[in-house]
């Protein structure tokens, strides 16, 4: 008999957790916080890279969301750093995740999201 493996999977699945009502609430948040503090939003098909303004209660702000997010949307590796005057939030998507990290981006943007 073969002994059981240690080993966890690495890929997890590209899904969201949260319920229509959670979803709709976080995607409020992140469109005020786009409004308020997102200077730039460079994307490729995997990565994505936001800066917002560095200002008070912006950087707790970004990182409840990255916090947030990172739970419900497990499969995106996201980051938070600081520069001199901006909170940068790298986010890297596995393969077949770039229509989800677009419509990340797109909340961010304040865009309307499309239905799932």
């Amino acid at each position: 008999m073969a002994e059981p493996s240690n080993l966890m999977p690495t890929d997890l699945p590209i899904a969201c957790t949260l319920t229509a009502s959670e979803l709709t609430t976080r995607l409020r948040e992140m469109a005020d916080l786009g409004h308020a503090a997102l200077v730039d939003a460079r994307t490729t098909d995997d990565r994505a890279q936001l800066r917002f303004a560095a200002g008070a209660g912006v950087r707790e702000r970004v990182a409840a969301i990255v916090a947030a997010e990172s739970e419900c949307c497990a499969f995106l590796t996201m980051r938070v750093s600081d520069e001199p005057d901006a909170i940068v939030v790298t986010i890297d998507a596995p393969e077949g995740a770039a229509p989800v990290l677009a419509q990340l981006i797109d909340a961010f943007r304040g865009e309307p999201q499309a239905a799932s």
